[in-house]
Parts: structure tokens; C-alpha cells; sequence
């Protein structure tokens, strides 16, 4: 009876395991978000975690989104924290039903990052070029 109880925990712990194992390799979904880095904090009790957002902007005056991230790498993390003031695009990987928030408090994780080079937009007026009348015009 005490074989049989240990086989089973054993059994248990071991589908933990690989629960945790399958949730954290394999992603649900992959993307990109760009915006601009609002926060990016270490946080936790017990076990520290990158937290952050970003505000996407659709078009200047819009309301912006907000896009809330968890980073599990350091270096990615010093890469963010050294892009802060700058529209940058993150990489990201979704993993649901992650069993704790020892690894991440959201299920977006952020696995690299890189600023997005733009061109400034002119916000002077476009100028159209004047109107001619056709050669053979009446006047």
C-alpha cells in the first residue's frame, strides 16, 4: 500500500513537471507589438520577474493601447530598460496556462527587442501644384 502511494505521487509530481515543461517550450502564438515603453519593473516576493508595458499608438491624438509583457531573460530585459524613451518593437512568444506566476505574471513573453528606425513625419502642409488651363482654353 505505501509502494502504491508513493508510485503515485510520483506519478503526480511528474505530470507537474511536465505540465510546467510543455507550457513554458511550447507557444500558443507568436508576434510583434510596437510602442513605446511605458514601465519595465523587476517584481515578486519570492520569485523576481521582468514586468513591463508598452502604449501603441495607432495614429497621433488616438487613444493608446496598452500591452502589458513579462520578460524572462535578463539580457533581453537590459536591452529594453536601454531603449526606454524610444518606439521599439518587442518579440514576443504566448504561453497559456502557465501553472504559476514564478515565471511570468502575464502570458506574453518577450524574447527579444529592437528599436524601430523611423523617418520624422513633416507636419507641414502638402503643397499642390497650381492649376494650368489647357492649351487650347477659352479664357
Amino acid at each position: 500500500m505505501i509502494r502504491a502511494t508513493f508510485i503515485f505521487i510520483g506519478l503526480v509530481l511528474l505530470a507537474a513537471v511536465a505540465w510546467v515543461w510543455l507550457t513554458l517550450t511550447w507557444s500558443y502564438s507568436e508576434g510583434e507589438r510596437a510602442g513605446y515603453i511605458q514601465k519595465l519593473s523587476r517584481k515578486g516576493w519570492l520569485c523576481k520577474t521582468w514586468e513591463g508595458e508598452i502604449a501603441m499608438v495607432t495614429m497621433p491624438g488616438a487613444i493608446p493601447d496598452r500591452f502589458e509583457f513579462s520578460v524572462r531573460d535578463e539580457a533581453v530585459a537590459a536591452r529594453i530598460n536601454a531603449m526606454a524613451g524610444q518606439r521599439v518593437v518587442l518579440i514576443y512568444e504566448q504561453h497559456k496556462f502557465v501553472p504559476s506566476n514564478c515565471f511570468g505574471e502575464t502570458e506574453y513573453f518577450v524574447t527579444d527587442a529592437r528599436p524601430v528606425n523611423e523617418q520624422p513625419v513633416s507636419t507641414a502642409p502638402a503643397v499642390a501644384p497650381p492649376l494650368t488651363a489647357p492649351a487650347g482654353a477659352a479664357k
